[in-house]
């Protein structure tokens, strides 16, 4: 069987390299101009040409068999074209909800899932006026922000977003901030964040990862710690109750991911990711089967994989803006991963997988690696 990723980063490079041990056949295909060091000789890459017709795409790709996404910065239009000649996963009409914050928010709501309450702002005036709204409903907290705005498209990684909690802030707004799309959230007094990856194949088998503990920083994970351990039965029931809820409504097939707030009142979902995540990196070597191998089962309609850890704990720890070299890690349960990028500023370069027996050992060879990478 052929599968065609679009996208040509670190996730379509780790989906192939799960699927070649399956005797997949991948392809790939990249946005005009986009480097494609992490894809490279892993199969065909095909770079995006608007002249091309779907069908002359389709036909540069090898014709595969199934075509998915490793990211929701994609032409969905073109996806929908693509159904024509093979299936598609997920569905375009997921990417487009799960790529649009307000979207996806209404349909969050829509299906019960419990979110931040928000306002639709495309002016100053607007945002002004969601501002002076949750302040009237929120606890004063001089050291918090009151509303976070967050455009509606291109934001990922604590981009596009700003933390607002007096009038000043709001006029201090960029006029392009200000008539941009945006949803502007009140601030959610959380615990801890927390993700849930789920598998859902085209026969509706499901298998749902252990809930993720999520250390940010700069708005960018950094750490990931299974299972998560600032989480109650109840509230770990009530996350895994609603992705499964999630996953029938969508009809959906491939890995999704669902990120949460934990607060005393229970989850609060934050976003959705219609697509292999980050914060499920720790199942390349700590899982029964990594999310990667199980997303490419999924979109070719195999048996799924046991979405459980092999042993005791795991975690991960992003490389951010440092390429730590093999010799750096050559600790005991420890493996580097690392993406085959150019170093940048911020840039996410690999990771490093942990296990242990506990969670407590994992936590501490994690804020080990911390201190050591980024002193």
């Amino acid at each position: 069987m052929k599968i065609a990723i679009v996208g040509s980063g670190q996730l379509a490079r780790m989906m192939a390299l799960s699927g070649w041990t399956m005797g997949l056949e991948f392809s790939f295909l990249a946005d005009a101009g986009d480097n494609t060091d992490c894809v490279n000789g892993l199969g065909t890459v095909v770079h995006y040409d608007s002249a091309l017709t779907a069908e002359a795409l389709y036909l540069a790709l090898g014709s595969p068999d199934r075509i998915t996404v490793e990211k929701e910065a994609v032409n969905t239009q073109l996806l929908r074209e693509l159904q024509a000649f093979c299936p598609v996963y997920p569905d375009p009409d997921m990417i487009d909800v799960c790529r649009h914050r307000a979207n996806e928010k209404r349909w969050l709501q829509a299906q019960g899932a419990p979110t931040a309450h928000f306002y639709l702002t495309n002016t100053r005036a607007d945002i002004e006026s969601a501002l002076e709204q949750a302040q009237a409903r929120l606890p004063k907290d001089d050291n918090k922000p009151t509303i976070i705005l967050k455009s509606c498209a291109g934001g990922y990684d604590g981009y596009s977003q700003w933390r607002l909690k007096s009038s000043l802030e709001v006029a201090a707004l960029d006029d392009s901030v200000c008539v941009q799309e945006c949803v502007a959230e009140e601030r959610v007094d959380f615990s801890v964040e927390v993700s849930v990856i789920a598998a859902r194949n085209v026969q509706g088998e499901i298998e749902i990862y252990p809930v993720a503990e999520n250390e940010h920083r700069n708005g960018i994970l950094l750490t990931t710690l299974v299972p998560a351990q600032q989480v109650s039965s109840e509230q770990r029931d009530q996350a895994i109750a609603i992705m499964r809820n999630l996953l029938a409504a969508s009809n959906y097939v491939g890995v999704l991911t669902m990120e949460c707030f934990v607060t005393e009142q229970g989850i609060v979902v934050n976003e959705l990711a219609p697509r292999v995540h980050n914060s499920g990196h720790w199942s390349m070597n700590a899982g029964v089967v990594s999310q990667f191998e199980n997303h490419i089962r999924a979109v070719c309609g195999l048996p799924l994989g046991r979405a459980q850890l092999a042993q005791g704990a795991a975690g991960m720890v992003n490389l951010l803006g440092i390429d730590a070299q093999p010799e750096q890690t050559l600790t005991t349960n420890t493996q580097l991963h690392r993406y085959n990028k150019s170093l940048k500023a911020g840039r996410k370069m690999g990771h490093l997988n942990l296990q242990a027996d506990t969670p407590e050992q994992v936590q501490a060879q994690m804020d080990d690696w911390v201190a050591k990478l980024y002193a």
